[in-house]
């Protein structure tokens, strides 16, 4: 691959999306409904310019390309901002892309007639912007400044029908509750930068690699910039935002949850994978807290009844496995369930998207029997639940199979075994969702239809990707040749391990009897869930109400901050704003009594010393008369009066 073009090419990714969303943004009444086709050219382009580059990088086997230039000198500090393309960056370049240029594609059917139609791809075009962004920095800074820019866009796309109560609540939700894990991971920025005084990647990996850094200040660095990664790709305890972010349009969560924003939470821990590799601690945390994330998400979505809410929770798990591969120093593994997961979810996302458009429902209670006239929607559906139980030859299957082969191979069986458990978790739920929706007869008044073809094609071919792509990758070890930076990661990755093909067998039984169970239960009907929810109420009752985390966060936290709010509302009503008015009220009383005296007593002295000068001056005029024996008999009489005075005296 010829480098002189790699630049520019790099910078046309992000730049074709922007230059959309400045034409949508700003002429959007002029455009109308020509917003869409203005985003989904540019995407276009940039998704061909993506691919390019991807393949470019397999045949040319280059490792890395880095373009920087300097931003900010001090002194002998300078700061650097640049773009880098690696197999990591191609890899994650190509599933945005895709992703983005099928859902904006499918949202012309399914936004048609929305009043900010054209605010609403604008939004689209700049939320790709900031996570493509994101995905070239060879540096903590902007790619921190993209990863702003991500959060932002996501409270503005959660949010977009701000009107509903209920949809600007949940963009208030996600947008604090990402930023508290933000803190965390600026913090980490900040003592990184203390110790290694760069931001570049290379060079901060280099020095990690040398050993110029202790590994105490590796770990808390490591754990603080996973803070952020638990915020963006709702780790818990931070996943309460994502759930609720369903009152979005459904295209937007299949970009949030497939391949934007909750990816960028795992794509930040595999891109600082150089810290974590060195940092042992940390990696304990990463690894637990996907763990327990991927099981406890996974036992909401059994009982969740909002078809695109058992998604929700089936992205936060899911989330879970690839952090969890991560910490166990599964990084191939990690990163290619990311990639598989990518066009499976946003092919449930958008095929919940459909149900919604075609039956008018959102409780999978109400639903039922769909799959008679909504064939296209119910069989790309059936391909992504396949994919995401782990079936093959569909591309969970091999991805879902790396992770749990990386958590056996590492040692932690704790890990594996939890998720293992996870896994028959994740079939049985989403075989419960497809039965309850497609299957049986209709539970309420439904005039279904199947969607039109700007929402059905890229149905089939988010469904095409989800069956290919895992053997594609997994064929010749393409993706681990292509996504691995550093001997390191291999060392810590370990090769396939004695255990793969139990791994593998264990992985596919459990999947079987997941599937088994809801087809026994939700098709069949030979087993009650009312009866096991009736027997295992608290149960029920506990993961119907999410563990009671956001009714916690709520007494602890909202409560407390609201009453502490309101009292210094009233504090500066009262004394802040009370001392600020008095000062005023105090200055214009003083102002006034200024203006009195000044008119009064200032003005009424210069104008009584002109009154006074005026009529003395009337009275001394009548002594020039201009005769000379008036003045003359005035000098005698003066003359008079001065003997007289001296006499007396």
């Amino acid at each position: 691959m010829v480098k002189d073009i790699v630049l520019p090419l790099l910078i046309l990714i992000p730049l074709l999306p922007l230059l959309a969303f400045i034409v949508n943004i700003f002429f959007g009444k002029k455009v109308g409904a020509n917003a869409a086709y203005i985003s989904i050219c540019a995407i276009s382009i940039s998704f061909l310019i993506s691919i390019y580059l991807f393949f470019g990088l397999i045949i040319s086997g280059e490792q890395t390309m880095e373009f920087k230039f300097d931003w900010l000198n001090f002194g002998s500090l300078g700061i650097q901002l640049g773009l880098m393309l690696d197999g990591l960056t191609a890899v994650m370049l190509v599933v945005v892309t895709t992703v983005s240029l099928l859902v904006k594609i499918y949202s012309v059917g399914y936004m048609h007639g929305d009043p900010r139609y054209s605010r609403y791809y604008a939004y689209l075009s700049m939320f790709t912007v900031a996570m493509l962004g994101l995905i070239l920095a060879n540096n903590f800074l902007l790619l921190f400044i993209s990863w702003e820019l991500v959060g932002l866009m996501s409270y503005l796309l959660i949010g977009f029908w701000y009107e509903k109560k209920s949809a600007s609540d949940a963009g208030k939700k996600a947008f604090i509750t990402t930023k508290v894990g933000d803190l965390g991971f600026f913090a980490g920025l900040m003592l990184l930068f203390s110790v290694g005084m760069t931001f570049n990647f290379k060079d901060l990996a280099l020095l990690v690699s040398s050993g110029s850094i202790p590994e105490n200040t590796l770990n808390w660095i490591g754990i603080l910039i996973f803070c952020g990664a638990v915020g963006k790709s709702a780790q818990f305890p931070l996943h309460v935002w994502l759930p609720d972010a369903m009152e979005g349009p459904t295209p937007v969560s299949a970009l949030i949850h497939a391949a934007t924003m909750v990816a960028a939470g795992v794509y930040l821990v595999a891109r600082t994978f150089f810290i974590y590799a060195h940092a042992p601690m940390a990696m304990e945390v990463v690894a637990y807290t996907g763990t327990f994330t991927a099981i406890f998400a996974a036992s909401m979505a059994l009982v969740a009844t909002d078809i695109k809410r058992v998604l929700a929770f089936s992205t936060v798990s899911q989330l879970g496995y690839m952090i969890m591969a991560l910490g166990v120093g599964g990084y191939t593994a990690g990163m290619f369930h990311l990639t598989t997961h990518a066009f499976f979810k946003a092919l449930l996302f958008l095929g919940a998207g459909s149900v919604i458009h075609g039956s008018g429902k959102q409780d999978i209670r109400e639903m039922g029997g769909l799959g008679k006239k909504m064939k296209i929607t119910m069989f790309t559906f059936l391909i992504a639940c396949l994919a995401i139980a782990g079936i093959p030859p569909f591309s969970g299957f091999y991805s879902k199979e790396e992770v749990l082969s990386a958590a056996f191979n590492s040692g932690h069986m704790l890990i594996y075994w939890t998720g293992t458990i996870t896994a028959f978790m994740t079939a049985f739920y989403m075989f419960r969702l497809f039965f309850m929706t497609f299957t049986g007869t209709t539970r309420s008044e439904i005039h279904a239809h199947e969607s039109p073809g700007t929402m059905t094609i890229p149905l089939m071919t988010l469904a095409f990707l989800s069956i290919v792509c895992g053997y594609l990758f997994v064929s010749g070890q393409t993706f681990e040749k292509l996504v691995h930076f550093g001997a390191e990661i291999t060392a810590r990755e370990g090769g396939e391990g004695t255990g793969s093909h139990f791994v593998m067998i264990m992985s596919l039984t459990v999947a079987i009897l997941g599937i088994a169970l809801a087809f026994f239960m939700y098709y069949l009907k030979k087993i009650s869930p009312e009866y096991i929810a009736e027997k295992l109420s608290p149960v029920y009752r506990l993961l119907l109400n999410k563990y009671y985390v956001d009714e916690i966060y709520e007494a602890a936290f909202v409560k407390p901050v609201k009453n502490i709010s309101g009292k210094l509302f009233k504090f500066d009503q009262k004394v802040i704003d009370g001392a600020v008015n008095g000062s005023g009220f105090m200055t214009l009383l003083m102002s006034k009594l200024q203006n009195l005296f000044d008119k009064v007593i200032v003005d009424g002295a210069v104008n009584g010393t002109g009154w006074l000068a005026n009529k003395g001056g009337e009275v001394l005029k009548h002594l020039q008369t201009g005769l000379i024996q008036d003045y003359i008999l005035m000098a005698a009489a003066g003359l008079v009066l001065v003997v007289l005075l001296k006499i007396i005296f």
